[in-house]
């Protein structure tokens, strides 16, 4: 049987409303510099990126929690191959638990080399500290802060 390939593209664009819970952590990215998450009232965990409501226990979270700057990379990878909309590769994207969160928060990795990925792979390792960075003109969304090895 003969497999066929087929080159497709979708652009699609829309603008969509993020609610109170993440329209508060953004107002707080974009008006504070600082990143908050939500406490699970029955096991105590911290959610970052914040949610209404646990995903574990169901429970609505309330009480707001201010995680970081400071944390751990969970996972990362780094980029070669250029997608539409996404910044000009190499560049290097993860998930970092801030300090203070018990779940992981996305976001994109800078100050790192990335010309010789073992090497850059080796710098971002699993475990290694981080701190977030934030840029100075502030729009409120997720590219308005970074992580940088510690």
């Amino acid at each position: 049987m003969e497999l066929l390939t087929r080159k497709e593209s979708w652009n699609i664009g829309y603008e969509h409303a993020l609610g109170e819970t993440a329209s508060w952590f953004f107002v707080q990215v974009r008006d504070h510099a600082k990143i908050f998450g939500r406490r699970d009232p029955k096991s105590g965990r911290v959610i970052v990126p914040p949610r209404s409501f646990s995903d574990q226990t169901l429970e609505p979270a309330a009480e707001w929690v201010e995680a970081g700057p400071g944390g751990r990379i969970e996972t990362f990878t780094i980029v070669y191959e250029e997608f539409k909309t996404l910044p000009k590769p190499p560049y290097a994207f993860g998930y970092v638990k801030l300090d203070g969160a018990d779940t992981g928060l996305g976001g994109y990795f800078r100050g790192v080399d990335l010309s010789d990925p073992a090497k850059a792979a080796a710098r971002l390792a699993i475990g290694n500290r981080v701190i977030t960075r934030f840029a100075e003109q502030r729009k409120g969304d997720v590219l308005d802060f970074w992580y940088e090895l510690a």
